[in-house]
């Protein structure tokens, strides 16, 4: 039987045996939202798309990675004025980012890599990344996913625009893996038909690549390639 990489499904036997045994290293937190994704697109984006490659990465280290829960609602008061969207205030965002940090701290992880799947997330985070790093004793780590991808990649998209809120990069990943949240026949309902350029094959070859280089930055973490240092104090 493979090891399990979703954090919610151990128990605390299980975790506690793993952890003891020197088997877990290091631990993918997903962050993103519940937000607007044009008429066609189901809200869940974000979150299911971050879920997706952070437990495909996880399975190909197994038993060393485990994926934990983070926070399906992100910063997105850009989004509000279409009703349903979830907001969190930039504090309450970064104070749950942080003590979700915390926890798998105090769980035991050394290597701790939040991975953000929305793009309200990325200023915020990137302004205090440096004070979490001085917070937590831990290689701590911050990007959001499509970071992985680049120029070469992005020629598989017409637009070559990655990510592009609900454009053709999102919507080829969602049918890739959950053309259910794609509603194809909304697309004539709306201005924007740059999603129509959109299929499964390209979404799979942009997951296949991010997962890839995924696995391998974590497992960089983990052998001690990719290490945050401290930022020093200034007096």
């Amino acid at each position: 039987m493979e090891s399990e990489v979703l954090l919610r499904k151990l128990t605390r036997r299980e975790f506690r045996e793993r952890m003891g045994a020197g088997e877990l290293k290091a631990v993918i937190i997903p962050v993103a939202a519940i937000e607007q994704h044009l008429e066609h697109l189901a809200m869940e984006h974000d979150w299911r798309s971050v879920c997706h490659v952070a437990t495909l990465a996880a399975e190909r280290l197994r038993p060393n990675v485990l994926v934990a829960e983070g926070l399906m609602a992100g910063i997105s008061e850009h989004h509000m004025r279409h009703p349903g969207t979830l907001t969190l205030s930039p504090g309450t965002f970064l104070a749950c980012v942080s003590d979700l940090i915390d926890s798998m701290a105090r769980a035991g992880f050394q290597h701790i890599l939040v991975l953000n799947g929305h793009g309200g997330n990325v200023g915020p985070c990137n302004a205090i990344w440096q004070q979490f790093q001085r917070k937590f004793p831990v290689n701590l780590h911050f990007f959001p996913y499509w970071d992985l991808l680049n120029a070469d990649d992005a020629a598989l998209l017409e637009t070559r625009r990655v990510p592009g809120h609900a454009q053709e990069f999102e919507t080829s990943f969602a049918l890739a893996v959950f053309p259910e949240n794609v509603r194809t026949d909304m697309w004539k309902d709306q201005a924007d038909q740059e999603p129509s350029l959109s299929t499964a094959a390209k979404g799979q070859a942009m997951i296949d690549r991010t997962v890839e280089r995924l696995a391998a930055y974590v497992q960089d973490m983990v052998e001690g390639r990719r290490v945050h240092p401290t930022p020093e104090f200034h007096p």
